[in-house]
């Protein structure tokens, strides 16, 4: 009939097994690379987790460092100052209290 479309010529059996072939070997390929995908997906986000986590950590080290780097400096410049008036404080407080 001319006006209906040419029906697609059957493969033979050779063309329809390097056409399976060639099918399978993409599908392999496919899959292989969306296994690897999602491996390097998984491996990235846990690995930025532990990174960060990791950059914390020396950072909130040197914090606790230089605050008691700090607070020794202050201790050994102020402390008989400091001293001082934490006794006074007390000293008004107790003879307030019990005079």
């Amino acid at each position: 009939m001319p006006g209906t479309p040419a029906a697609r010529s059957p493969l033979t059996s050779h063309e329809h097994a390097r056409e399976r072939a060639r099918n399978h070997v993409h599908g392999r390929f496919r899959l292989r690379t969306a296994r690897w995908a999602a491996a390097r997906v998984g491996a990235r986000t846990v690995g930025a987790a532990a990174d960060g986590e990791r950059g914390d950590v020396p950072g909130w080290v040197l914090v606790t460092l230089m605050t008691a780097g700090l607070v020794l400096a202050l201790w050994a410049l102020a402390g008989p100052a400091l001293t001082a008036v934490f006794s006074d404080s007390i000293a008004r407080v107790t003879g307030a209290i019990g005079g």
